[in-house]
């Protein structure tokens, strides 16, 4: 047992731009990818990883000052430190149960597609820490390691679903055949559809106005570098800046908007030769059955759409903060929050003023999450000493991934104890997840008989 927890841990110290890599290049070698093309698509896929990470720790690192100068100048306290994802996969992996994770995702999803309930091939292993983070929940309600487990089984399996619901809507909007995502963010997008459905009925909201679209109405200020530098200026400006750290900083916020589509279109050129191999592998072994390669969300970074609303939503964050009541977090190191834009963009099919409204609804949501996981993260941290806490200090994420179903999971044993809020949670994110889906079906079925 010793020696497996060893292996996992050395393997997740690898990083996500190594790790994932070689799951996708033992998995073309499987599908019977020549070696030199498994390994190139492995390495660039790598190399797209660590492109977009970059990408994003320097746009956090230029927003992170100016959101702590805006909160400086209001002279509002909130107790809650935001540790951002990092900070609380790193926890999460310090559950000492943690490292039994991987062979129940890597199970579940075998025996899912084996009896075919699934049509997808869960390549993100890098993110079993999001299982765990809800199962450490669930386990500091209950204290039993069996129902943490099971609650974590239940995620595992609507993560695969959703992500075969979403397949034809992704690869529509990406542009990448074969693809999907299996990233627990996904799960926002169903209480986010029938907010979409109401905003589809206004005639205004209910045409393509998208980043392309944008540009048609506005020419020249539309462009990654242009808005990129004037959205960095606003911030610098809101943050009482002097004009050398106002100029700095929409410089800093142009070149990000800039880099995101060319980091991106690395993920094209490693995910088509794979998803072809995949392809072409289960049509030989299931004449009538595709299979589709399940991946984090980073494949979708050159949506200039989702990098809109993610600016967007810094500000009105950070404003919520400050007055929401029952929030005693102050985002900061999850203040550029991915979780709530690529479920926008997956509902709205890149509307981006139906994207933006969708995100200003649900901005507290985070807030609100965040806070009420601070007691069971900050104990875990305490225990295992995976994060040194000054005596007293709280430690939560302002931007936890599928807030709504990980809260409603972890804390739904809490009905034994007369509480009903996380049951009835879940039971209206599910039914909003049925419609949701089948509105997905119904779409892929109707471009399917027009050909599209």
């Amino acid at each position: 047992m010793q020696i497996l927890q060893n292996v996992v841990n050395f393997l997740l110290g690898l990083g996500a731009a190594v790790f994932v890599p070689i799951i996708i290049i033992i998995a073309g070698l499987i599908v019977k990818m020549k070696v030199k093309d498994a390994i190139s698509a492995g390495i660039t896929l790598g190399v797209a990883f660590s492109g977009m990470s970059m990408l994003i720790s320097y746009m956090t690192g230029a927003i992170t000052p100016a959101a702590e100068a805006m909160a400086k100048s209001t002279g509002i306290s909130l107790p809650i430190t935001d540790g951002g994802w990092t900070t609380m996969s790193t926890i999460s992996w310090s559950w000492p149960w943690a490292f039994l994770m991987f062979p129940l995702v890597i199970g579940i999803n075998i025996v899912m597609l084996i009896i075919k309930q699934t049509d997808t091939f869960n390549a993100d292993l890098w993110n079993v820490w999001g299982k765990i983070f809800t199962a450490v929940g669930a386990y500091y309600i209950t204290k039993s390691v069996v129902i943490a487990f099971i609650i974590a089984a239940v995620q595992i399996v609507l993560e695969l679903k959703n992500a075969d619901f979403h397949q034809h809507r992704i690869e529509k909007l990406s542009g990448i055949p074969g693809v999907t995502c299996t990233h627990k963010m996904a799960f926002l997008a169903a209480p986010m559809y029938p907010i979409d459905c109401v905003l589809r009925k206004i005639p205004a909201l209910n045409k393509s106005f998208d980043a392309d679209d944008l540009k048609e109405k506005v020419g020249i200020f539309a462009e990654n570098h242009i808005l990129g530098f004037i959205l960095g200026v606003i911030f610098g400006i809101i943050a009482r800046y002097d004009v050398a750290g106002i100029l700095t900083l929409g410089i800093q916020c142009s070149t990000a908007l800039t880099l995101f589509p060319v980091i991106s279109k690395y993920f094209m050129q490693a995910l088509e030769p794979i998803s072809n191999a995949v392809s072409e592998f289960m049509q030989a072994k299931f004449n009538d059955r595709e299979l589709f390669v399940g991946l984090d969300w980073p494949f979708l970074g050159g949506s200039n759409e989702i990098w809109l609303a993610v600016i967007w939503t810094i500000p009105v964050t950070l404003v919520m903060s400050f007055f929401l009541p029952g929030n005693e977090i102050l985002p900061f190191a999850g203040i550029i929050n991915i979780a709530i834009a690529v479920p926008a963009y997956f509902v709205c099919k890149g509307n981006i003023i139906r994207m933006i409204i969708q995100c200003t609804i649900f901005a507290p949501v985070f807030l609100w999450v965040g806070t009420a996981f601070a007691p069971f993260v900050t104990e875990l941290a305490n225990t295992t000493g995976a994060v040194a806490l000054e005596s007293g200090q709280m430690i939560s994420n302002s931007s936890i991934d599928g807030p709504i179903i990980t809260y409603a999971l972890a804390h739904i044993a809490q009905i034994v104890d007369g509480n009903f809020i996380p049951i009835v949670i879940f039971a209206v994110w599910f039914v909003c997840f049925v419609f949701y889906s089948r509105s997905l079906i119904k779409e892929k079925k109707a471009d399917m008989a027009s050909g599209n």
